[in-house]
């Protein structure tokens, strides 16, 4: 998607805004009748798909927005929607003339405004997992020996349409680093294509003309656990060039992420330090915020330093590429936080640094846990044990490769589908089948 280094034309932008989308469009379509070069002629063809998913992530009226708030704010009043309108903290944009709210904008309010966070209704599986979890990173802060569990998991993928032959992946787990010892259970399909484990996002693929497709898998993941001594570290790195270079859209070398880099950095010249002061003032001025879908955003790491908001993938994006202003290799590693109770997808990252190799940094935990100082730095160099690996790369093809633009063309934690003629809607459920300690 390099296209998307190219701008709108200005009467676009300036609809868009406006709310005005059916002007947008037909202001699209006049351009594309002009001789235009090929990058800015891919993007005015896809920002006529990117607002159609645009409006898609905006579903719910002034009205719907409101008993949304009733429904999981406990005591929720219609002067405390106006108020909270006036205060520019609900998420919504105007559709033709009408406000359209982004459709998880309540749980962004209770990012935003710690005493909504208190009233929001509580989930009590969410509630046990992060007991589950906070009881682990104490342990293993305390010097508990890291653990290896045995996690057996399926996702399921159920088509909103159909039609006469479908294709679809499903991410599937990448062996190394903390993952070993992969198999493959059960599918819904006898025939298959597993792709190989150094595909950056690996998959395994399928073909039918069904609506549900499955895939039951297991593996054993560490937790994984580094004591780095930051006086052994080498300043010089070889042959990582790969995790060193631009990758447009969203890893670029712009001036004011070389600018922020060197503000950060300042003059430590050791890499595993760069890295930490990099981790430090993300986890520390950026904070967590549920993003629209993927595709929709020019470039993530510009999105995310403007607003010092962002989702986990976002974080990830700017440690990334704030560590290859620096020098210190740095990579995408996703899939899925599972746990004993329910899995679900999540992005982190990983930077290296001789002699220790391949670190990680799990940018949105750190952050999220910044009242706690020893939670937030252990997600520095070290992660919990409740992950599933499918993707160590960030905008990479699938094996086989998608004939139309991915619902996520940046990652795969769910899967994607499509048939002849177009990309295809789609519902995934992730399942717990058991875990267990190895």
């Amino acid at each position: 998607m390099e296209f998307l280094i190219y701008s709108l034309p200005e009467e676009v932008l300036r609809e868009e805004m406006l709310g005005n989308f059916s002007v947008a469009l037909k202001l699209i379509d006049d351009f594309l009748k002009k001789d235009l070069p090929l990058l800015q002629r891919e993007r005015l063809i896809y920002e006529k798909e990117r607002i159609e998913r645009l409006l898609e992530d905006y579903p719910f009226t002034e009205k719907e927005a409101m008993e949304k708030m009733r429904e999981m704010f406990e005591g929720f009043s219609e002067g405390e929607f106006q108020y909270l309108m006036n205060e520019g903290v609900l998420d919504y944009i105007v559709v033709e003339g009408e406000k359209r709210f982004e459709r998880r904008f309540f749980h962004n309010l209770a990012f935003v405004r710690s005493e909504y966070r208190e009233r929001l209704r509580k989930d009590e599986r969410s509630e046990k997992a992060r007991r589950i979890l906070h009881e682990r990173l104490e342990r293993l802060i305390k010097g508990e020996d890291p653990k290896r569990y045995r996690i057996r998991a399926r996702i399921t993928l159920k088509l909103k349409e159909t039609s006469s032959k479908h294709r679809v992946w499903l991410p599937f787990p990448k062996e190394g680093l903390q993952i070993e010892s992969v198999k493959l259970l059960r599918t819904s399909h006898k025939s298959y294509y597993i792709s190989p484990n150094d595909v950056p996002q690996r998959t395994i693929y399928f073909e039918g003309e069904d609506s549900t497709f499955f895939v039951e898998f297991e593996y054993i993941v560490r937790e994984w656990v580094n004591h780095v001594d930051p006086e052994r570290v080498s300043e010089k790195v070889v042959g990582f060039e790969e995790f060193l270079k631009e990758e447009p859209p969203h890893i670029v070398f712009t001036p004011k992420l070389r600018w922020l880099t060197q503000t950060v950095v300042g003059s430590e010249v050791n890499p595993y330090l760069k890295a930490k002061r990099i981790y430090d003032w993300i986890t520390l001025n950026v904070r967590y915020f549920y993003v629209k879908p993927y595709a929709l955003y020019e470039n993530i790491t510009d999105f995310v330093v403007n607003n010092l908001k962002g989702d986990c993938g976002f974080q990830a994006l700017l440690f990334i590429t704030m560590c290859r202003i620096a020098g210190v290799p740095a990579r995408w590693q996703s899939g899925w936080y599972i746990n004993p109770i329910f899995g679900s997808p999540h992005d982190w990252a990983l930077f290296y640094v001789e002699p220790y190799g391949w670190l990680p940094a799990d940018l949105s935990f750190g952050g999220a846990r910044r009242d706690n100082e020893s939670f937030r730095s252990f997600y520095f160099g070290n992660l919990d044990g409740f992950r599933m690996v499918a993707n160590d790369g960030f905008m990479k093809d699938f094996d086989p490769k998608t004939r139309f633009v991915r619902s996520d063309p940046t990652d795969n934690q769910v899967g994607e589908a499509e048939s002849e003629e177009k990309r295809l809607p789609f519902e995934s459920t992730i399942e717990v089948i058991s875990f267990e300690e190895v």
